[in-house]
């Protein structure tokens, strides 16, 4: 459930919120902006918004449902834009809140005694100045590739040391033949609006599964562990 309202100085001036925490999903919607940034800790693939059918990109951060297998790797990871956002959304041309988000209640000032924005606020409005047009270029991104043929299903299985296997569903990337097969031109014009380099770290991205399965491995392997110990 949500409770998104507009912040407001008044009603929310001794609204607290966690900067992190409550990051408790799989899978998020991130933008080609943070692609670079993305590449050294996770799998960056496409998906279908469930309702609209729509490809978007996200990047993987757990094989399971409501799974964060990197949410305590501490202060040197790169967070997604949409987890550094927490609680907050744009409305029109407001800046909300949800009320109701497991960040909201302590942390952070969101105000100073005057009413003024804290450093914190300033940079959730900071966030949302490059999330916002981030959105739309990594839309013109996606229809290009697939005016191009480029996006493909995944196919993969994982397998773990306690016998369970896990296969990624409703996830696609690139296609490396399509992409070799491309005619000079179009790959001259991929290079020129910079989509070739954000393909690139697409590819380079899919060495993080195997990186990621080690880590669901091992906390399966502690499960067990605690479970015998139990």
């Amino acid at each position: 459930m949500t409770n998104i309202v507009p912040l407001n100085k008044e009603a929310h001036r001794n609204l607290c919120i966690r900067p992190t925490g409550g990051e408790d999903k799989n899978f998020v919607a991130v933008i080609v902006n943070e692609f670079s940034h993305l590449v050294l800790h996770y799998p960056i693939v496409f998906s279908k918004d469930p309702e609209t059918g729509a490809f978007y990109c996200g990047a993987m951060l757990g094989i399971d449902t409501g799974e964060n297998l990197l949410r305590d790797e501490g202060v040197g990871i790169y967070r997604p834009l949409t987890v550094q956002r927490g609680p907050f959304y744009i409305q029109g041309d407001e800046l909300a809140i949800d009320l109701d988000h497991p960040r909201v209640g302590s942390g952070q000032p969101l105000f100073t005694e005057t009413g003024e924005p804290t450093a914190y606020l300033k940079s959730i409005i900071g966030l949302f100045r490059d999330l916002v047009p981030g959105m739309e270029r990594t839309k013109v991104f996606i229809n290009t590739l697939l005016n191009l043929k480029l996006i493909e299903p995944m196919d993969v299985e994982l397998a773990f040391d306690d016998g369970s296997k896990r296969r990624l569903e409703g996830l696609y990337t690139i296609n490396s033949e399509a992409l070799r097969a491309l005619p000079d031109a179009a790959v001259l014009d991929l290079f020129k609006r910079g989509y070739l380099q954000l393909v690139y770290l697409m590819i380079a991205s899919l060495k993080q599964i195997p990186a990621l399965a080690q880590k669901k491995n091992n906390s399966l392997s502690k499960g067990e562990l605690a479970g015998a110990l139990g």
